[in-house]
């Protein structure tokens, strides 16, 4: 009986859906990327929190972005690299869907629900050579004066 009901909500799932989602593989972690705007169309669900950002045309990289502090985790690892080498994107895209991780790594970190019409910026990864639509992997986010590492849990 579950089984036929798996089935059932699988066969009505929408076929592109399926296609639509990428694993986190498919991102180059080679050249970090810098985003800032609006969220709207925000879906803070599993498998992963989600939003589109409106991306102001100006977008410019912000001065002190290398001097921000990163979780302590990654501060050893490449946090502080991340942060550095982030540009803005070559392409210019007003709208970028961006992907936050699973919601209980961002409960952990305590990461306030974003809303619709929230402003927040972030640093993350696209596909290589951009190609493909503008999708952005975030690696950190900040909100407010709080940065959130969603490659792990905090230490």
């Amino acid at each position: 009986m579950q089984r036929r009901t798996v089935l059932t909500a699988l066969a009505a799932w929408p076929a592109g859906a399926a296609l639509a989602h990428h694993g986190w593989s498919s991102f180059d972690q080679d050249r970090p990327l810098y985003l800032e705007g609006v969220a709207r169309n925000v879906a803070w669900r599993n498998p992963h929190a989600e939003f589109d950002l409106e991306v102001p045309a100006d977008l410019r990289v912000p001065a002190d972005l290398a001097r921000r502090p990163v979780p302590a985790q990654s501060a050893s690892v490449d946090g502080a690299r991340v942060l550095a080498e982030a540009k803005t994107p070559t392409r210019r895209d007003k709208v970028w869907h961006v992907e936050l991780s699973p919601l209980t790594r961002l409960q952990a970190w305590k990461v306030p629900e974003i809303r619709n019409g929230d402003r927040v910026s972030m640093v993350g990864f696209t596909f290589a050579g951009e190609k493909g639509e503008p999708v952005l992997r975030v690696e950190y986010l900040f909100v407010g004066a709080s940065t959130y590492g969603l490659r792990s849990s905090p230490a």
